[in-house]
């Protein structure tokens, strides 16, 4: 499968404009600068740095005419991935601390906040993604920074965040993102 999302250098997509197909890690090369775009089809992660870092966001089929006003950017889109379909069930296993230490949970669907759900005291500091791709959220209720987690072991979010003492506190699945 495939997504189709086009950037564009003005916001009310206006300007220069580029279209992709697959992931970019480096949006420079085409275009000077990005205040809007355009989703196609697919689900998309932007990202306000190259090579897939910084602050990433989610976008899904529709039109984004002043982005970085709506998300409070301060830098434009310089990269971003396609996030491939997923047919089938969805598992994560959750570490209270880091490199599967501490309680574990396996969750199979979204969890607005892993303090009331489980009762822990803080958020989860790793995690296995071994089914499906997941949104993670810093704070309860979907809320602060977030990051995108396709199938695999995150043994440290502080190494991949580059902060200290990293917790996620809330997760959704990535749904219907192809029509």
């Amino acid at each position: 499968s495939h997504g189709t999302i086009i950037f564009f250098e003005d916001r009310n997509f206006k300007g220069h404009s580029y279209e992709w197909t697959s992931d970019c890690s480096d949006m420079a090369p085409f275009l000077a600068r990005c205040h809007s775009c355009r989703v196609e089809s697919g689900c998309w992660m932007v990202y306000d740095r190259p090579n897939f870092m910084g602050n990433q966001y989610f976008v899904r089929r529709g039109e984004y005419a002043d982005y970085m006003s709506m998300w409070g950017m301060s830098e434009w889109v310089k990269s971003c991935r396609l996030i491939p379909m997923h047919r089938g069930p969805y598992r994560t296993r959750i570490y209270g601390r880091e490199n599967f230490m501490g309680q574990m949970m396996e969750i199979m669907d979204d969890c607005d906040s892993v303090t009331e759900r489980y009762h822990w005291s803080s958020g989860f500091m790793s995690c296995h993604v071994l089914d499906g791709h997941w949104l993670l959220y810093e704070m309860p209720h979907y809320k602060g920074r977030m990051w995108y987690f396709q199938p695999g072991e995150y043994r440290n979010f502080r190494e991949m965040v580059g902060t200290g003492s990293m917790r996620f506190m809330s997760m959704r699945r990535i749904l219907d993102c192809w029509y």
